[in-house]
């Protein structure tokens, strides 16, 4: 796991109050950190374009341009003048050695963003967001220094944010990258040190990005075991049948031992799975709402969830008037797509507001609801996966579109329900659960379109 920050500008400070380096010790790093990206991933004499704006990350990118100088064709276009005093002396020093100034863009093998860096809070001005469009309309490879311009320090983008192909953020991670409208326009996201490691430049956060390295499967290890050792879950089958034989089908192919679907009437389930009008009296979890229907009985809602066993919550469930009862449990996980969450940020009286609104403020909206309801696991699904505990938000960037197809969800419901079933905490059920559904999607060779339920059932196998 790496740690995220809403900013970072506190951190530079600590480098200068109490490891003595200096503003332009920490600019060389970062400058240096450019160019031996573009070092390592582009020929010598390959054309460069450095666009620099008025302050300290335009400072940045005329750096890195008096560092590749010679060996690069390097073009350093001004979009502003200097400013800052860090951007004034880095332009005096690429005037003494002659390095080339453009005034107009032009088309380059690597182009790199160095106009605005971190921190914008407002639109991009009408000037700025034509020359991003200019930018993003060369064929180069796009490198964004810090930032991309247009993204800005709240997860919002402007609609002609610079859409980079790699993302090179100074010292840390930053929480922007991870607004879902972010992620098209960061790529991959590189970090690069400023003068000190990372493990001395950062300080502790409860922000953290899921690696898939962090993935912790349910590998047996033990051989003297029987299936009592490794959990039963029950899956509540409503009015859509299928969605609740995906998720049994998933927990069962991810380690549950014991995996019933537990109906109102008889329905056609694989060999592999159980069948009931009740929960099996060594259920070890549960799963419910997918298919579930809005009108399913109360009382038989009541009677089938008199205990304390774990719960994943997901889809229908979250509109049933028991809704605010059980968000009061513990030891629940809930799976909300956006408009799903919106009504329960509704129900439990946090906010009245839409998914438009939502999707601008996923960071703020999750911790809110993981405040009120401490002892719930949120995992609120979308390009960018937030899970949220207490004052913890952990966040899953590994996702694709081949995932946006129906019945995906009821896959990812079912490996977390699994975990559950087998004894993880409700935390790290979530975590691994929504670890294994990506790493499933990343798997998948087939073509972005053509993904089902059964392709991921049938990659588990393979985790």
């Amino acid at each position: 796991m790496q740690n995220i920050f809403y900013e970072t500008a506190s951190l530079d400070q600590r480098c200068y109050h109490d490891f003595h380096l200096s503003e332009d010790i920490l600019m060389e790093h970062a400058a240096s950190g450019i160019a031996d990206f573009i070092k390592q991933n582009f020929s010598k004499n390959s054309r460069v374009l450095i666009s620099c704006g008025a302050s300290n990350n335009g400072a940045d990118g005329m750096a890195a341009a008096r560092m590749l100088d010679k060996d690069y064709q390097v073009f350093v276009h001004l979009f502003k003048q200097p400013k800052s005093d860090m951007a004034k002396l880095q332009f005096k020093r690429l005037e003494s050695l002659g390095v080339l100034f453009t005034k107009q863009i032009c088309e380059a093998d690597v182009v790199v963003d160095a106009i605005i860096g971190t921190g914008l809070k407002n639109p991009l001005n009408s000037e700025t967001a034509l020359h991003v469009r200019a930018l993003n309309e060369l064929k180069g490879v796009k490198i964004a220094c810090d930032v991309p311009t247009g993204l800005r320090v709240d997860g919002k983008c402007s609609e002609d944010v610079f859409k980079a192909h790699h993302t090179l953020s100074m010292g840390a991670l930053k929480e922007s990258f991870f607004s879902d409208s972010a992620k098209d326009a960061v790529g991959k996201i590189s970090v690069i040190d400023l003068g000190v490691s990372r493990n001395v430049y950062e300080t502790l956060s409860p922000t953290k990005l899921l690696e898939l390295s962090d993935f912790k499967p349910p590998i047996r290890d033990m051989q003297n075991t029987h299936k009592g050792n490794f959990g039963h879950l029950s899956v509540l089958v409503g009015e859509k049948q299928g969605a609740g034989v995906f998720c049994a089908k998933a927990a069962f192919r991810f380690g549950a031992a014991l995996v019933t679907l537990v109906a109102s009437r008889e329905i056609a389930v694989p060999y592999e799975l159980m069948i009931g009008r009740e929960i099996p009296a060594k259920t070890t979890a549960i799963a419910l709402g997918m298919g579930l229907g809005i009108s399913f009985d109360t009382d038989k809602l009541n009677t089938l969830l008199n205990h304390n066993l774990p719960l994943l919550l997901d889809a229908d469930i979250f509109y049933h008037k028991m809704m605010p009862a059980l968000l009061q449990r513990e030891n629940i996980v809930l799976t909300p797509h956006p408009k799903e969450f919106v009504f329960l940020l509704h129900v439990s009286g946090i906010a009245d507001i839409t998914v438009d609104k939502l999707q601008s403020n996923r960071f703020f909206y999750a911790r809110a609801f993981a405040k009120k309801f401490k002892n719930a696991v949120l995992v609120l699904k979308g390009a960018n996966v937030l899970i949220a505990q207490d004052d913890k938000l952990f966040v899953n960037p590994h996702g694709t579109n081949v995932l946006a197809k129906g019945g995906s969800g009821d896959v990812l419901s079912g490996l977390i329900a699994s975990l559950l079933a087998q004894g993880y905490t409700p935390l790290q059920a979530a975590i691994n659960g929504s670890l294994a559904h990506v790493k499933l999607a990343l798997g998948y060779d087939g073509s972005s379109f053509s993904l089902s339920p059964e392709d991921l059932i049938g990659g588990i196998k393979y985790l």
